[in-house]
């Protein structure tokens, strides 16, 4: 007979996104093992709604559930939005950590959040860096457990359109006709160090190096830019990182101005940034350090490194964990230009070397990121909680 659990969780379909589809693997792996009874917000009313009626929905399905041995709560934020769980139930909790829902810099949540949040059962953290956060906050280190996320490996089965090349003309108004392509994606923050890498790196590559980069990017200003000016500059900050706002968005648009090698393709469809990564000689990765913001994991590398794509990745926080040095990827200095600059032609100018590496990062990446092994890793720790 199956034991029961309940997971709890914010982030899900048909909402997209690496929380979104980690937290969607998980419950799908976990349901082949426990009988696994969901509470997901799936876009079906308001937000807010949905986490109002969180508490008497809980209830209700426990009371009508009474053999539950474990409850999980997808992130950080979900632990705090449940912290009532801790006085109307013994069953053990269990809350995954993803980075910045441990280290928002806001001194509410640090002094009195946090000190509720270790009260919970255990704690998940997707890599080393997220729990020696934890750690360092209190978190007790024999229920503290590390479960790197993992990656669909289907998407080593998709083949590559060549294709892509000429849509890229036809669709994008890119010509990489003879060029040697680095691909970078994601939401222009500034942890990602997109505008770090335009101003500080292309200008010391060849010219026939060109940067394709893929995301929201806004080409106007909105009213909650405007709102937010009327903040000072380190509470604007804090409201940015809350929200998830985009605040690299002008920068990049300025220094895409300054390079001639470097587009932002905007939002694409994922069949296009599929082929799009295959396309591209290397797939970069420049976080830099930014206080406040961190980058707990690093999906998108595993994603361009199944697509046989080599990865350079600054070595910082949760990104160690998913780009091996030497294995699926490079570790780069973090803000060092020239360090980049020299990789970049080093593994540009050989290319058979570099297709062997790309191969072997490819199968290194498979073998060790499945989503299977992160749902195995999630049991173990499960059972330690039920048994």
């Amino acid at each position: 007979m199956y034991e029961e659990i309940l997971c709890i969780t914010h982030k899900y379909p048909p909402f997209t996104g690496g929380m979104e589809k980690q937290s969607y693997e998980l419950i799908q792996g976990l349901s082949s093992y426990y009988r696994v009874h969901i509470i997901a917000f799936e876009g079906k009313e308001n937000k807010l709604l949905w986490f109002l009626k969180l508490k008497s929905r809980v209830k209700k399905l426990l009371k009508a559930n009474p053999n539950i041995k474990l409850i999980h709560l997808n992130d950080g934020a979900m632990g705090v939005a449940a912290l009532w769980l801790q006085k109307i139930t013994q069953i053990p909790v269990v809350v995954t950590y993803h980075g910045l829902d441990i280290t928002y810099p806001l001194t509410f949540f640090q002094k009195k959040l946090i000190p509720k949040l270790i009260k919970y059962k255990g704690a998940v953290c997707v890599s080393k860096f997220t729990s020696e956060q934890c750690i360092k906050r209190g978190f007790d280190p024999k229920t503290t457990f590390i479960v790197n996320n993992g990656v669909d490996l289907k998407l080593n089965e998709i083949p590559f359109d060549s294709a892509i090349t000429r849509k890229l003309v036809e669709k994008y108004g890119v010509d990489v006709t003879d060029k040697k392509i680095i691909m970078g994606t994601g939401r222009p923050v500034k942890r990602k160090g997109f505008s770090w890498f335009l101003k500080n790196v292309m200008p010391l590559l060849d010219n026939d190096v060109i940067l394709i980069l893929t995301g929201a990017l806004k080409k106007s200003q909105t009213f909650f830019d405007i709102f937010l000016r009327c903040f000072p500059k380190m509470l604007r900050h804090k409201i940015q990182l809350l929200f998830g706002y985009p605040d690299d968005n002008k920068e990049v648009i300025e220094q895409l101005k300054k390079q001639r090698n470097a587009v932002h393709l905007g939002r694409v469809s994922n069949e296009d940034l599929i082929q799009i990564i295959s396309l591209a000689d290397l797939f970069v990765m420049p976080n830099i350090n930014i206080p406040g913001d961190v980058e707990g994991f690093g999906l998108v590398a595993l994603e361009a490194s199944v697509r046989g794509t080599y990865v350079l990745a600054s070595g910082i926080q949760g990104i160690t964990d998913a780009v091996i040095n030497n294995e699926n990827g490079t570790l780069l200095p973090c803000g060092d230009s020239q360090a980049w600059a020299d990789k970049i032609k080093e593994m540009l100018s050989y290319k058979e070397k570099l297709k062997i590496l790309s191969e072997k990062g490819r199968n290194f990446t498979i073998q060790h990121f499945s989503w299977q092994k992160m749902v195995d890793e999630y049991i173990q720790v499960f059972d330690g909680f039920i048994h």
